[in-house]
């Protein structure tokens, strides 16, 4: 039987959710015999289903407006504690209605007074990654029942069986009739609409210079209904190598295709928070907005595969059109060229 049972509450988007897989895995390599339940959207749940740290898998109703149905669902549960990495005054009432005794949040919003325990963030001012402040959280856990954190967990936080992975690569690059040995090169032009991203235009552009690259074949992913401009990019870099696949095959299937990414461009999105979790090289752009830099929106793979990319301090926070694609692409190209020789000695990807 665990000794605790803990609810760990991040039902917002797919990007957010991915960001707490490093609480996630602190949590459970900290309270090894405790049972950690996670409250998520059904959109994400199928990834959540997938996390090694997650012993139960809570959908929150979609309809429950209300909280009448959450609160049911805590109260049955009988937890000793939760820890809201994302607070609203929904799920704050419902816990408090449920009694459950440690009740963790950030000291945000009216939802915190629902809640017995609260830390000041200040989230806003980026000060540190998203992941770093859902973190926090979980250590203030730790510390409330006297025990100490382990040292974190490395990447990848999201693993598919390697021979898997190699199998699927192996389809798409005979499928299209593309070399053994190219690159496959992900680009996602969609959006969430939480950040900014590059126009189509913009992204025709670095892809062609990054075609100058030899072996570099593009993969033109896309999210629910994002299909259509994905095939504008297509349109637009007719001339280089490239196939377009979107997840209609369902989130998980979708990942394990992002799985075998030699790299994963993009903005600011859920997808790239995947790439991130599988520790997959990634280059992202960003807009200077202090809630959305890249600092705050940091992906989660090591230090030495992520590349990011912002306007200029002199301009607007908004203004990607300002972000200097000839530089970027430059960038890319050289941890390409040192990621492809590290492949060679060491025979890792």
């Amino acid at each position: 039987m665990p000794t605790h049972k803990v609810l760990v509450v991040r039902n917002d988007k797919l990007g957010d959710f991915m960001l707490a897989w490093p609480a996630f895995a602190l949590l459970k390599t900290s309270l090894p015999d405790c049972r950690i339940d996670a409250l998520v959207p059904e959109y994400t749940r199928p990834l959540a289903v997938n996390c090694p740290w997650i012993d139960r898998v809570v959908v929150d109703p979609a309809e429950d407006p209300r909280g009448s149905a959450l609160t049911r669902t805590l109260s049955d549960n009988a937890y000793d504690a939760i820890v809201t990495l994302f607070s609203t005054s929904r799920v704050g009432l419902a816990a408090w209605r449920a009694g459950i005794p440690v009740r963790i949040a950030p000291a945000t919003k009216l939802a915190q007074i629902f809640y017995n325990q609260r830390l000041t963030q200040r989230r806003s001012r980026s000060e540190k990654p998203e992941f770093a402040y859902n973190v926090d959280l979980v250590k203030h856990l730790l510390n409330l029942w006297n025990r100490l954190p382990k040292p974190p967990a490395a990447p990848p936080y999201l693993q598919f069986g390697s021979e898997q992975i190699a199998a699927a690569r192996a389809d798409l690059l005979a499928q299209h009739g593309f070399d053994n040995h190219a690159r496959l090169v992900f680009i996602h032009a969609g959006s969430g609409g939480s950040a900014r991203n590059l126009s189509i235009p913009q992204y025709a552009t670095l892809a062609t210079r990054l075609a100058s690259n030899d072996g570099n074949v593009f993969v033109l992913c896309a999210g629910p209904g994002e299909l259509s401009r994905a095939r504008e990019l297509a349109a637009s870099i007719a001339g280089c190598a490239h196939v377009v696949f979107d997840s209609r095959e369902g989130l998980v299937n979708y990942a394990r295709r992002i799985a075998f990414a030699d790299l994963f461009i993009s903005g600011s999105t859920g997808t790239l928070h995947i790439a991130g979790a599988l520790n997959r090289p990634t280059a992202a752009f960003y807009p200077r907005r202090q809630s959305s830099t890249a600092l705050r929106w940091q992906t989660i793979n090591d230090a030495s595969r992520r590349l990011a990319f912002s306007p200029s301090p002199h301009a607007d926070d908004h203004d990607m059109s300002a972000i200097d694609l000839d530089r970027a692409a430059a960038a890319i190209i050289k941890i390409q060229r040192f990621l492809s020789s590290f492949k060679r000695t060491f025979g890792t990807s």
